[in-house]
């Protein structure tokens, strides 16, 4: 099996991340990427650099628009060959009560949440035919709170999505999830911003990376785990007894 992987939205964040540890492992990566084609360009380049023997590209497609999110699976076997791990990461986070959310805020989160894993699910089981599927929910899935209502519901639907892809399927391919929590701090803020939010989680310190690329390792060295949620968020989705 081709050892190649496609992460979407992997020239940033977590992503980004993702994308360094399996190059690390010996993976090949598409990195894709919507708008920052210099930053994913550039993360090519260093790999290049730094695992000579592996092959690492960069593949740009707007995953709010439907033409763009069909060609993505088919254009990156036509670069790397047919390959064998989809992680779906890509994502838009924004801020809106349901009272709040208009049309097209409710339209940018599920299009780009759900509507494009959907498509990039059916086309890499139809094209590609056998590997894993990673998709990144939120440990926010767990909960009501209405502060993120489009942002929630598309990731509680991916979850959803999740295990009636890994039902149908299977054995030839795995579907699992992973749920990280304070992760990274969003743009504009700083470390000390997680630390202050993690006072109200179990674990009370940010999970960081570590958590969601170990994650990634359990998901892909156990092969008869499938349909299942790693939260990799410090005990968030537990809540706190306070």
């Amino acid at each position: 099996m081709n050892k190649t992987a496609l992460i979407t939205g992997a020239s940033k964040r977590i992503g980004k991340a993702v994308a360094g540890h399996l190059a690390a492992a010996g993976w090949n990566v598409a990195i894709h990427y919507s708008s920052s084609g210099k930053d994913a360009e550039e993360l090519v380049a260093g790999f290049r650099q730094k695992y000579p023997g592996q092959e690492f590209g960069a593949v740009q497609a707007d995953l709010s628009k439907i033409a763009e999110t069909e060609r993505l699976i088919s254009e990156t076997v036509k670069r790397f060959g047919v390959f064998s791990l989809l992680i779906n990461n890509a994502s838009v986070f924004n801020r809106g009560k349901i009272t709040e959310t208009t049309t097209s805020l409710f339209d940018s989160q599920v299009n780009i949440n759900l509507r494009a894993p959907f498509i990039l699910i059916r086309d890499f089981a139809n094209l590609c035919k056998e590997g894993n599927i990673i998709n990144f929910a939120d440990t926010r899935i767990t909960t009501n709170k209405p502060d993120y209502a489009a942002y929630s519901l598309s990731k509680k639907a991916l979850w959803e999505l999740t295990k009636m892809a890994a039902l149908e399927l299977a054995p030839a391919i795995r579907v699992n999830a992973v749920a990280p929590g304070l992760t990274l701090p969003p743009e504009g803020k700083d470390e000390n911003y997680l630390l202050r939010l993690a006072k109200n989680i179990p674990m009370e310190k940010p999970p960081g990376l570590e958590p969601v690329l170990k994650s990634i390792d359990y998901i892909l060295g156990n092969s008869h785990l499938t349909g299942q949620l790693l939260f990799a968020d410090g005990g968030e989705n537990l809540g706190k007894n306070n």
